[in-house]
């Protein structure tokens, strides 16, 4: 119904804000990322999804299309909500949720709040295949699916993990050595690259 609003920021707290468009304020709910992007007083643009209950109509914007259509894919998993999508997109910008999503790492979107390992994994499971069509496709994307594809790999990214780095890292790290490589020279060096970091 809204695509997006253009308006002064009149008002905002740690969960929303209100922006001010022709005379009328519209309150809407936002990832902290959006948030932190917004200044009261301003004006600002943001892309606009309502939700629409039995029992009330929340708007939810979004600093960008990209994180928009990140909050309706997600909520298209079952059992994620807004809520549980702003709080996955308080904690990734839309291109780090999508390497996340493409390597498996279900372990970093358990670290928003509400969402445990199971509604993690289904996160994952169902948007794997989804994530290019959403974010495009990217050499970092397109390399990090590569690397599931190769044995050496996948097995130098699981000692990787085992040594506490996450899987996304892991994964980008490994995506970009040859697979000509020993298991062992793949984890030597992607440690010489993650400890650049």
């Amino acid at each position: 119904m809204f695509y997006s609003l253009t308006g002064k920021i009149v008002k905002k707290t740690l969960s929303g804000f209100a922006i001010e468009c022709g005379g009328v304020a519209f309150w809407c709910q936002a990832s902290e990322l959006t948030l932190a992007s917004l200044e009261q007083g301003k004006n600002a643009t943001v892309f606009t999804h309502l939700n629409v209950r039995e029992d009330a109509l929340d708007l939810f914007a979004f600093e960008s299309e990209a994180e928009l259509e990140w909050f309706r894919l997600l909520t298209t998993v079952s059992g994620v909500g807004p809520k549980a999508a702003l709080a996955i997109l308080s904690l990734y910008v839309p291109d780090k949720l999508a390497l996340c999503i493409s390597a498996g790492d279900y372990r970093a979107i358990t670290k928003a709040s509400g969402v445990g390992p199971k509604l993690a994994q289904r996160v994952v499971n169902e948007l794997k295949d989804k994530v290019g069509t959403v974010s495009g496709e990217s050499a970092e994307l397109s390399a990090v699916d590569s690397v599931s594809s190769s044995d050496s790999k996948s097995e130098a990214v699981a000692a990787l993990t085992m040594l506490g780095y996450t899987q996304t890292d892991a994964s980008v790290a490994v995506s970009k050595l040859d697979a000509s490589l020993s298991v062992e020279e793949m984890i030597k060096l992607a440690l010489k690259a993650l400890t650049k970091l």
